[in-house]
C-alpha cells in the first residue's frame, strides 16, 4: 500500500529511521480531521484561505477523555458539521515524536511542542484566530451540549461581551439544583482568603446553581473516601461565579465573588482553583472530571508532587505504576 497522505509519509519515514515504532503511533483520529506535516504557520494560512481557523487537538493513547470526545461527541453530526465549517482539527500526541513546526518557525517535536503549551490534559483543544493566537483553550473533556455551546460561543462573528460563562448561562440550563450545596468544613463567608492561619494550600471551588457537573462533583467525587481524606489538607471555599457578594482574595482585595471569577477567567464550573500557601495558582481543573482524576487532581497538590513532577499526566502515570506495583489493576473503568 501506498501512503500518499502529509502525516502518513511523515509517519513512514520515522518508522524507517527508527524514531518511532508501532507502538507509539497515534490512535486514529475522525477522518475529517486534517493530515498535515505540522508547518503551524502553514496551517493557519491555508486555514484562513478556505475562510477557517486551525484548532489544536491533543491526545495520547489510552486517555478514557480522548476516547470519550472521539466516540460520543464527534459522532454526532450537528457537531462534526459545525466543527467541520469552522476549522481545521488537527491532531497533535503529548508523546509524539514526530516534527512540528511553530508559528514563530521554532522546530521541536510533538511531546516537545505539547510541554511548551503547557497542556496538562487529555484532549486539550487549542482554537486558534486567524492570526494563529489562541481564542479559546479547552482543557479537557466538554459534555455533548457544552462543547456545542463552545462551537457556537466561537462561531460568532466576535467574541460576545462576558466571556464564554455568560454565553453559556445565557442559553438554557439542564435541570439542576438551584442552590450551591454547603459544607460546614468550608471557610465562613465572607470569605477572607488572605487570612489564613492553617498553613494549608486554598481549594477553591468555583460553581453556580442549576449546574449538573457541581452536582455531580459533590454527589460522586467529594463524597468517596480517597476524596474526602485528601481533602483535609486543604482550606476549602466554595465561590458562586454570579454573585456579588464581596470577598477578599488571596492577594488582599475586595472584589465581588462574579468578579473574581470574571479576572481569572472562569468559563466552566464547577473549576477547581489549587493555590499554595502563599496564595499563587499552582493548578486547576476546568473540565469535565471522573471521581478517579478528581482525587488524582487533589494528590497532585496536597503532596507536593507539583514541585518535583510539572506536567500532571506524568504523575498519572506514577500513579497507575503505583497502583499495578501494589497489586491493583490499572486505573478503573472511569464511567463505572
Amino acid at each position: 500500500m501506498i501512503l500518499k497522505t502529509p502525516r502518513a509519509l511523515a509517519l513512514t519515514l520515522c518508522l524507517l529511521m527508527g524514531m518511532v515504532t508501532t507502538t507509539t503511533l497515534p490512535a486514529a483520529m475522525p477522518d475529517w480531521f486534517k493530515d498535515s506535516f505540522l508547518y503551524l504557520q502553514e496551517e493557519v494560512d491555508k486555514a484562513a484561505e478556505e475562510g477557517k481557523r486551525v484548532a489544536l487537538y491533543f491526545h495520547q493513547e489510552e486517555c478514557p477523555y480522548c476516547q470519550r470526545m472521539l466516540n460520543v461527541n464527534f459522532t454526532q453530526r450537528d457537531i462534526v458539521e459545525r466543527a467541520q465549517s469552522q476549522f481545521n482539527f488537527i491532531a497533535i500526541n503529548i508523546w509524539g515524536d514526530l516534527e512540528v513546526t511553530d508559528l514563530d518557525g521554532t522546530v521541536t517535536s510533538e511531546k516537545d511542542f505539547a510541554r511548551a503549551q503547557r497542556v496538562q490534559f487529555t484532549p486539550t483543544i487549542l482554537f486558534l484566530d486567524a492570526a494563529g493566537r489562541v481564542s479559546f483553550r479547552l482543557n479537557g473533556y466538554y459534555p455533548p451540549e457544552r462543547f456545542s455551546a463552545l462551537l457556537d460561543y466561537l462561531g460568532q462573528p466576535s467574541a460576545p461581551a462576558g466571556g464564554f460563562a455568560e454565553f453559556l448561562a445565557a442559553r438554557s440550563p439542564a435541570p439542576a439544583s438551584t442552590a450551591l450545596p454547603q459544607d460546614p468544613a468550608n471557610l465562613p463567608h465572607p470569605l477572607k482568603l488572605d487570612r489564613r492561619a492553617s498553613g494549608k494550600p486554598l481549594l477553591v471551588l468555583f460553581e453556580q446553581s442549576d449546574c449538573q457537573a457541581c452536582d455531580e462533583l459533590h454527589r460522586e467525587g467529594l463524597t468517596r473516601d480517597e476524596a474526602r481524606e485528601l481533602l483535609k489538607a486543604f482550606d476549602v471555599a466554595l465561590v458562586d461565579i454570579w454573585s456579588s457578594a464581596p470577598l477578599t482574595t488571596p492577594d488582599g482585595r475586595e472584589l465581588a465573588a462574579r468578579d473574581w471569577s470574571r479576572e481569572l477567567g472562569i468559563h466552566y464550573t464547577p473549576t477547581l482553583l489549587f493555590l499554595d500557601t502563599t496564595g499563587k495558582e499552582v493548578f486547576r481543573t476546568d473540565a469535565y472530571v471522573r471521581p478517579y482524576h478528581l482525587s488524582t487532581s487533589l494528590a497532585y497538590v496536597a503532596t507536593g508532587a507539583y514541585q518535583r513532577q510539572p506536567e500532571f499526566q506524568r504523575f498519572i502515570l506514577e500513579r497507575i505504576d503505583a497502583r499495578r506495583a501494589a497489586g491493583e489493576s490499572g486505573p478503573p473503568n472511569l464511567w463505572d
